[in-house]
């Protein structure tokens, strides 16, 4: 483990959270829509106080307790999406992609898996990149919207809350510990996007303290030689 002094990793824009509500397709929910939040918010391991997940079964839970995303990431999906109303009114503020955290500073090829974190009085640890759903085509209007954003790395990340606190807007991110350098999440997220099926390459990714789902993935993709079926998930059921 990386023993190296806290050093400033970046600064939290925005710390948002949501309600569960009826979502755009029968019988879905969702807490995509999220709003900032004023002042001290509680972190604790299943999240931040005052938010809920749509679907649990592949929403939140330990090792999704946080998302963040890059609010770096907001500039080139204004310009992919020119002519769009709907995405650039999303995209005037944080909270486009249904995060928690809207960071300053960092983006997924500067944070590794398992990096630890403080956060106001809360440390934090990153679990994995997300694999983004279908909530998101149609939250944008873009029927492709899940699979651009996989494609394009810009996914954003999970975190695992190590010791709850209290966040809020302007608090500093600082880096604890960084045990994987070598493994951004960029990294991860592209073997993923590109099917990589590489027997050596997975057998370094299942090394990693990955979470259950994303060891599960990649082991079947070591065992069968071929990748998961995506559709589910980008295209959901019609």
């Amino acid at each position: 483990m990386n023993a190296t002094p806290p050093r400033p990793l970046g600064r939290l824009r925005a710390v948002l959270t949501g309600r569960a509500l009826p979502y755009t397709r029968p019988g879905s929910r969702s807490a995509i829509a999220k709003q900032a939040r004023g002042g001290p918010v509680s972190a604790g391991p299943l999240g931040l106080d005052g938010d809920e997940q749509g679907d649990p079964r592949v929403h939140g839970g330990p090792d999704k307790a946080v998302h963040c995303y890059a609010w770096a990431q907001y500039a080139p999906w204004r310009e992919e999406l020119a002519g769009n109303a709907t995405a650039q009114a999303l995209l005037e503020q944080p909270g486009a992609f249904g995060e928690n955290f809207s960071l300053d500073g960092l983006q997924e090829s500067q944070v590794c898996i398992a990096d630890q974190w403080r956060i106001g009085s809360a440390r934090f640890e990153v679990s994995q990149g997300r694999q983004p759903c279908w909530k998101l085509n149609d939250r944008f209007g873009v029927p492709d919207m899940a699979l651009r954003v996989q494609s394009s790395l810009r996914t954003g990340w999970y975190l695992r809350v190590l010791q709850g606190g209290q966040v809020q807007a302007g608090d500093q991110v600082w880096l604890l510990a960084r045990p994987h350098p070598e493994w951004p999440i960029t990294r991860l997220l592209r073997a993923i996007a590109e099917r990589d099926c590489t027997p050596a390459t997975l057998r370094q990714i299942l090394a990693l303290p990955l979470p259950p789902s994303w060891h599960k993935l990649f082991t079947r993709r070591l065992e069968n030689a071929s990748a998961e079926d995506w559709t589910p998930r980008l295209v959901g059921r019609q």
